[in-house]
């Protein structure tokens, strides 16, 4: 935007005025709130409602992964990242005041070494034999995990003594400073913990759970999630499902935590969009994943009069019959058309990858996208 006159007289700053900070639009989109930015969609679905601007003729939904900002989560490579944090926080807790006789051994280096002989024993994985450099790696891995628990062991002591030493904080500022330091030493040792326990789990043979799975020191509440990809076999985020119409509105949307199943979000979804338009959807379709007799049963008694999803078990001779009719064909190859607009999102609307923290980011990041999204739609249909 600095260098930008056309952005500059779009947001009304003057060409010698000073520009906000890049990150201040960050923080005041996450101070809103996910509650605020469902309520700008409402008002938006209320306004073109109003105008008579939202066809619920047809109605189709489906699931996409939201990605979080993380990268691709190894035991090592969360081991060492955790122990990195650890230091810096003491450091940060000492350096405000707080435990500064007691003693923190600077592992970083320690774990850096290890993380580079695991990657050195993963090139020359042909040379030494699979079983070979399989174990050596799983040695390399136990050592950083005590390493991890040697760390998080030596800043608990820190953080008791810090929080000693908090009521002698010289000045409100150095208080503050050393609170917020020993808040995330807290919050940092106990995902350390967490890491460590689920990579001894992995070395013994098992599999974390996926429910429970840390996956990022940074954002605790993405997760791995299965999608049937080839290109990505397993996404680390959010789950979420849009419902959008014959113009393309996006009639709603939900953020979800972890592998949610696709089969209980679709209900509600139909009577939020009920809620909004004051219109039962005539015809509601999705994919295979949400094929069960008690969603179609419960679209029914909601009032939706043509339900077209695929079972997912094996069907009957009369189900085979209604599924290979030319009005359940008709809208199953509408249906996906709900690929087409993931991946517009995707592309145009910031949903390939959510920037904010957590659910609540996630669905914050979100609900901006499908307001944009259903602000260029519902102008063009008003236009």
């Amino acid at each position: 935007m600095a260098d930008s006159i056309s952005w500059r007289r779009f947001c009304r700053i003057p060409l010698d005025g000073r520009v906000p900070h890049p990150t201040t639009l960050m923080k005041l989109t996450s101070r809103c709130g996910e509650d605020a930015v469902a309520g700008l969609n409402e008002a938006l679905w209320a306004k073109a409602a109003g105008a008579k601007l939202l066809r619920t003729a047809r109605v189709r939904a489906d699931t996409m992964v939201i990605s979080a900002n993380v990268a691709y989560p190894t035991d090592s490579g969360l081991l060492a990242k955790a122990v990195v944090k650890l230091v810096r926080t003491v450091r940060r807790v000492q350096a405000a005041g707080g435990a500064t006789a007691t003693k923190a051994v600077d592992r970083r280096r320690a774990a850096a070494r290890r993380v580079r002989e695991i990657a050195s024993k993963l090139r020359t994985r042909a040379k030494l034999g699979r079983e070979e450099s399989t174990q050596a790696i799983r040695r390399v891995t136990g050592q950083l995990a005590d390493l991890a628990d040697k760390a998080a062991a030596e800043a608990a002591a820190v953080l008791r003594n810090g929080r000693r030493a908090l009521p002698r904080a010289l000045s409100g500022q150095m208080r503050g400073r050393l609170r917020r330091a020993l808040d995330e030493l807290a919050v940092t040792i106990e995902r350390t913990t967490r890491i460590a326990a689920q990579t001894r789990i992995r070395l013994a043979g098992q599999t974390p759970e996926g429910a429970t799975r840390l996956v990022s020191l940074h954002d605790p509440d993405a997760r791995p999630i299965r999608k049937g990809r080839i290109d990505k076999p397993v996404e680390f985020g959010y789950k979420a499902q849009v419902s959008d119409n014959d113009d393309g509105v996006i009639l709603d949307y939900s953020v979800e935590l972890g592998a949610a199943p696709d089969g209980p979000q679709l209900v509600p979804a139909v009577k939020r969009i009920h809620r909004r338009t004051d219109r039962m959807p005539g015809a509601v379709t999705a994919d295979r994943g949400y094929g069960q007799p008690a969603v179609e049963r419960d679209l029914h008694d909601l009032g939706v009069r043509t339900v077209a999803i695929p079972r997912q078990a094996k069907t009957s001779a009369t189900r085979k019959t209604i599924e290979h009719s030319r009005s359940f064909h008709r809208l199953v190859k509408w249906r996906t058309g709900s690929e087409g607009r993931i991946s517009y999102l995707k592309r145009g609307y910031g949903w390939d990858r959510t920037r904010l923290d957590g659910r609540n980011g996630a669905a914050i990041w979100c609900g901006h996208g499908v307001f944009a999204h259903n602000l260029v739609k519902i102008a063009a249909l008003a236009s």
